[in-house]
Formats: C-alpha cells, structure tokens, sequence
C-alpha cells in the first residue's frame, strides 16, 4: 500500500490519501467495496437508496468494523427520510454525504454542524452554484460519460464550466478509470476523480462473477442511454432486455413496471403513503410525470435483478462508457495504487515540459 503522493482540497478535506472517490452505486456499493476503498486510501461512499432505514444503519456498522479510515454514504434528498438519515451519519460519526440531488439548505447547514462533508452531485455550472451558496463543501459533476442522469454534455467541457462557477472542491466523474486520467482532472483543476464502473468491476465489488465477466466483454459502443427503464436518460449495457424496453409501448411496459413497484414496495418496507410521498417529490423537485414516476419506482428492481441476482434477462446493468476499455478485475488496493501512481508520474513528465 502506497503512502500519499498526492495532495489536494478533497484529500484535505476529508482526510483520505488518495484522490478517488468510489461512488455510490445502487446495489453495488456495500459495505464490502466501501470498505475496500477506504482501506486502500481512497474515499468509500455507500449507496443507500436500495436500502431500508434499518439496513443503512447495518451497513454502516459493518462498514465502521471493517475500516477506520473515513467514508461516507450517498442519500437521496427527495427521500422521505431524508432526515432521518442524515441523523443516523451524524450519531455514526460517518465523514461524508454525497447526494444525488441538491439537498435543503437546512439539510445542509445540520450535517456541517456536526462536521459532516456535504458533497452533492450536480450536472450543470448553475447547480454547483446553488449548492455552494447553500453551504455545500464541495460537489461532484459528471459528464455523459459516465452512468447517470446528467445528461449529454461530455465532462471534457462540463467540468471546466463548474470550476469556473465556484471556489469549493470539485471532483470530476463520467469517463475515469485509470492515473491518465486523474493527472488529466487535476490539471483541468479538480479536485479529484469519482469513479463507478471501474469500482465496480474489481474484486472486493460483490457483483456475482458472471456478471461481471459480461460487463468485461462490452466495447465502447456497447452501452446506450435509455429513458424506457426508470424515465430519465440513464446509461446501461446494451442488452436483450434493454433493446425490448426501447421498442416496447408504454401500455405493454405497464404490467412489468407495476410487478416490480410492488416488488420494490415488499422489499423496501415502505408504504404507499411512504411511495406516494417520494413520488410527489420527485415529481416536484425533477420534473417527472406520473410515467417516469412509475419507472423511477421499478428501477430499482431490474438493477437488483441483473447487479445482485445475475439474471440479465430480467435486470438492467447499469455502466459508464468506460466499460470498453477495462479488461481486468484488480482489487481495490491494486487499483488505486496503479491510478495514483501513474497520475504522479504523468503530473511530473507533464511538469518538465515546462519551458
């Protein structure tokens, strides 16, 4: 295990020696990468949105029993339990939140109370302005390379948009995955990078083998951005079952979606006032219509299928580009190693260009 070679504002502040996160992916970061990462250094964020109120609060002991290096957890801010959540970081000592959306000021300005990093995601210049107006300590933007819902811009371009809006940390994300890379983000000015897919397909991630062997296999051009799985543009491995959802009509998706609402409605614990608030959220804070909210409530359940049970016939897989040029499946410690490593060394050869 290598010592920190290189220090930055994200390494600061969150106490980490290295400058990659791990992000929080549904399903596929638990306690196992999460602590993988943090041990080898960098930042572990547990995914928690698949995750009853009670579950979370396992995982983050389990976690905690595993590493006592920082980590944090990646909560939805439309949640209902929002709250709830936040509280239960706070009394765990758990260093970091991340968000997939903007969360309340008031959301905010608790967890720094209590000296939690509060680190959004964004996907556009005027949101990291927002939240860095609302207290946020630092944001992570990612480009339409990567895996989620922040649309077609390249992070070439996003990224040097965000930093010029604000002055807090800035991790870049979409399209990352080895010390190139990395020394590329730091020298736009990031902070540091995030990383999903490549997280993903190492061998702490507790993806089944089989699957993971499949992911191993796609070339670049074997992902596709679809709106037909949970209503909003999200990246996934081009598969059989993707290529039925983009042909299939809404009326004959409904049946499917409405088996595995009541599925993710069982397994989560939660009530239909519960899902009806979130949904109402959802529809108010992103825009949704009652469609994409019926999607929104399915998805989780086609990832489960394919990320946990290994049955792609019936699940999705969720990726970022970069699937197309990872061949191999290193540990955490491995891969964070070689990634830093090789950014320092590219930072110096890049240094001596210098005239």
């Amino acid at each position: 295990m290598i010592g920190q070679l290189l220090r930055t504002p994200l390494t600061d502040l969150v106490g980490v020696r290295h400058p990659v996160v791990q992000t929080g992916m549904g399903w596929v970061s638990g306690p196992r990468l999460v602590s993988g990462t943090a041990n080898a250094g960098g930042l572990g964020i547990l995914a928690s949105a698949t995750m009853t109120f009670e579950e979370l609060e396992k995982a983050i002991v389990e976690v905690k029993n595993r590493t006592e290096a920082p980590f944090g957890v990646n909560l939805r801010a439309d949640a209902g339990d929002a709250a709830a959540r936040c509280d239960l970081l706070i009394e765990y000592g758990v260093k970091v939140a991340s968000f997939a959306l903007a969360p309340k000021p008031e959301l905010i300005a608790r967890l720094k109370e209590h000296d939690v990093v509060v680190m959004p995601s964004i996907g556009a210049a005027k949101h990291a302005k927002k939240v860095a107006a609302w207290g946020a300590d630092a944001v992570m933007v990612q480009g339409g390379e990567g895996g989620g819902h922040t649309g077609p811009v390249p992070t070439t371009l996003l990224l040097p948009t965000v930093l010029d809006a604000v002055d807090i940390p800035v991790v870049a994300a979409g399209g990352f995955f080895d010390g190139r890379g990395l020394a590329a983000a730091l020298s736009y000015g990031a902070a540091g990078v995030g990383m999903g897919t490549r997280f993903l397909l190492t061998r702490d991630s507790a993806v089944p083998d089989a699957v993971k062997e499949l992911y191993l296999e796609r070339g670049l051009t074997d992902t596709v951005v679809t709106a037909k799985v949970d209503g909003m543009p999200h990246r996934m491995l081009r598969t059989d079952l993707v290529a039925e959802l983009e042909e299939t009509g809404a009326v004959r998706r409904m049946g499917p979606t409405m088996r595995r609402t009541l599925a993710f409605k069982r397994e989560s614990g939660m009530t239909w006032p519960q899902l009806l608030k979130d949904g109402r959220a959802m529809r108010k804070q992103q825009g949704r219509t009652l469609g994409q909210m019926a999607l929104a409530a399915n998805t989780p359940m086609m990832l489960k299928a394919g990320l946990v049970e290994g049955d792609t016939s019936a699940g999705v897989l969720a990726s970022g580009q970069v699937v197309g040029v990872i061949d191999d499946l290193p540990s955490c410690e491995e891969l964070i190693d070689r990634i830093v490593t090789r950014a320092a060394d590219e930072l110096r050869r890049a240094a001596g260009c210098v005239l």
